[in-house]
């Protein structure tokens, strides 16, 4: 078995309740940290936080946050710092797809889209790169898309805020490598998550028939797993990625034409 050395660190993981933040938050307490985790529904978070402590028994903070208020951010790191004493490892995992053309998108709906995903993450990490430097490093791994990359068309405005996600990881990764604080982004295609079972039950169409139709796509014939996402995220905040900073990793079954 492969030692990542991630016993006894803490960290914050966004969207923690639910597909792949919680995976990730999972994941990470079977490896001995402490995590927090939030997410908006108190009810829904407090059941992912109870059901994490019983599969790991590991210490979870379960903290409601909206990542797009900056009021909610500083009280999310505050409350982690308080509680476990400082923080190791960020994982910026919050935020849904959102895809539509140009005229379809007024600029509220641009705006909405920039807090959740890119000034989410922008917030976070100047909140927590202070107390990585004073603890002599961290990791910070931000949940991006491969439309970042390559963007389709009507794939508006996530295409454009994730691209600028993985613009902010190479600008961090060189500004703070000095402070021994690596970033790194995971560009995700067709993972299995809440919010895809959430789209199938709005369609009134089985999950699993939709997963089928949506594996064409891809060149491996399926769909990811989300704990193939929370394997991914626990080797890049490891010991065992101590030399790999500012990386863009395609998450895709090979669907991604930019490497």
């Amino acid at each position: 078995m492969l030692e990542l050395g991630l016993n006894g660190k803490i960290a914050i993981v966004t969207g923690g309740s639910d597909g792949l933040g919680r995976a990730t938050a999972l994941r990470l307490a079977a490896e001995g940290c402490k995590v927090a985790i939030c997410a908006r529904r108190e009810d829904h978070l407090q059941a992912a936080a109870a059901a994490i402590t019983l599969a790991t028994s590991a210490e979870i903070l379960a903290c409601r946050a909206d990542v797009s208020a900056a009021a909610d951010i500083a009280a999310l790191v505050e409350t982690t710092v308080d509680r476990f004493g400082g923080v190791d490892i960020l994982v910026n995992n919050a935020g849904t797809s959102a895809a539509a053309s140009l005229e379809a998108l007024d600029d509220e709906a641009w705006q909405r889209d920039i807090d959740l995903k890119l000034m989410a993450a922008v917030r976070l990490c100047r909140r927590v790169v202070p107390i990585m430097r004073e603890r002599g490093g961290g990791s910070i791994v931000n949940a991006t898309i491969v439309g970042g990359k390559a963007p389709a068309a009507r794939s508006l405005p996530t295409s454009v805020t994730r691209a600028a996600g993985i613009n902010l990881t190479k600008s961090l990764a060189n500004e703070y490598a000095g402070a021994n604080i690596r970033v790194n982004t995971v560009c995700i295609g067709l993972l299995k998550s809440a919010q895809w079972e959430r789209r199938a039950l709005a369609a009134s169409r089985p999950v699993a028939e939709l997963y089928a139709e949506m594996a064409g796509r891809v060149p491996l014939g399926r769909m990811g797993e989300a704990e193939e996402y929370a394997d991914l995220v626990a080797f890049l905040v490891s010991a065992r990625a101590a030399y790999i900073t500012g990386t863009a990793i395609n998450l895709d079954g090979g669907m991604s034409p930019v490497v």
